[in-house]
């Protein structure tokens, strides 16, 4: 199975277009992104094991599908939670983790100031960070969540550049990518062109 999964739906793309446009002001930003995220977690919880359940209808017992387990979510600070709330909609009883990273914008490195997860040992991960650019920040905050040898790691994120997807299957060729778009290239800044600005800044209204 490919690593890497770009999700075409046509309402991911028409909504992802709607957050590229530099006139989108955050209030319609965030509520856009909670719908992407409602779409695109479908779309990376697709195979999640099921087990047989006996229960009760209204009617008569029955032998029904559960989740083995729910995953746990783990959201790259501070932009991964402009996923989580769509991610938590669909999957509300899932466990979640967050770490902190900033990218250092001299060196494009990430440097790590929080981390707090619940029980990660053998569980389904799902990280969530809404662009993958350089790849640095996913490649550490995976590297963190690794120590606490989890089973499966799934990377979930809005947009992807060339350059992102190779670091961080170079650095963890385990983890697919879940992406609703792969984008050209990065500028000499590290931003994801044509891409869609600060994602952090645009859900928050920062500059």
């Amino acid at each position: 199975m490919s690593q890497i999964h770009v999700i075409s739906h046509p309402l991911v793309q028409h909504k992802l277009t709607q957050m590229r446009r530099v006139d989108t002001p955050s209030e319609r930003f965030r509520q856009l992104l909670t719908e992407t995220s409602l779409l695109l977690t479908y779309e990376v919880t697709r195979d999640l094991p099921l087990v047989s359940s006996k229960i009760t209808t209204p009617l008569t017992d029955m032998d029904a599908p559960e989740l083995v387990d729910h995953p746990v979510v783990i959201s790259i600070l501070r932009a991964g939670n402009g996923l989580l709330d769509g991610v938590l909609q669909v999957v509300p009883g899932a466990r979640v983790g967050h770490v902190g990273l900033y990218r250092d914008h001299d060196t494009l490195e990430a440097v790590e100031y929080y981390c707090k997860f619940p029980p990660l040992e053998n569980q389904t991960v799902i990280v969530v960070d809404p662009m993958l650019a350089t790849g640095n920040s996913a490649a550490a905050a995976l590297d963190r969540i690794k120590e606490e040898n989890p089973g499966e790691i799934r990377f979930l994120c809005l947009l992807a550049a060339p350059e992102g997807i190779e670091s961080l299957q170079s650095a963890h060729p385990d983890v697919a990518i879940w992406t609703a778009s792969v984008d050209e290239c990065l500028n000499e800044v590290g931003y994801i062109v044509p891409g869609l600005g600060d994602a952090g800044d645009r859900i928050f209204g920062t500059t």
